[in-house]
């Protein structure tokens, strides 16, 4: 969908060209807080939707709770990976959600969500710092919700802290 390519766009323009590229989105403590402000949003407009349906096959979120000290003595790329494998979860519960919900406005808002939880899913690969592509082969402590304002709950969770904070973690040794 355009919005979704514009998204993503404007996105890999952030990035310029790999590593040196993904720099601004890090440096630029601006963009995590508009990004934080778009999941707030999100979670505010699915709430005010009408009817929504409990889910029938109820969606596996990610629990992104962390304990900081212990955030604080993994390396930037378990971090990363820890991320991927929490927003690769709740992909998968957006795309399982969108399955189930016809009512316009709850599947309007999902395929928001689903635009920008995988722009955020494409852009943690490109950040590596070891050779050889991600596997998905993970599997996060996880719960079942039945309740779609779980889903947005739970992303602006994960963008708030620990996306957050391993933005700020990689400021510290790109942002000189």
């Amino acid at each position: 969908s355009p919005p979704g390519l514009l998204l993503l766009t404007s996105f890999l323009l952030h990035m310029e060209e790999g590593r040196a590229s993904s720099t601004r989105l890090v440096c630029d403590n601006r963009l995590i807080q508009k990004y934080i402000g778009e999941a707030k949003d999100m979670e505010k407009r699915v709430g005010q939707c009408q009817v929504l349906p409990v889910l029938s096959c109820p969606a596996v979120l990610p629990l992104v709770d962390f304990s900081l000290q212990q955030w604080k003595s993994k390396s930037n790329e378990t971090k990363r990976r820890e991320i991927l494998c929490d927003m690769a979860l709740l992909v998968g519960a957006v795309v399982g959600a969108q399955g189930q919900v016809t009512e316009p406005c709850g599947a309007r808002q999902l395929s928001q969500l689903y635009r920008h939880a995988n722009s955020f899913l494409l852009l943690l690969q490109t950040f590596s710092w070891e050779e050889g592509p991600w596997e998905p082969g993970c599997s996060p402590r996880s719960m079942e919700q039945a309740h779609i304002t779980s889903i947005f709950l739970t992303y602006r969770r994960l963008v708030q802290g620990k996306l957050r904070f391993f933005f700020h973690d990689l400021a510290k040794d790109l942002c000189k």
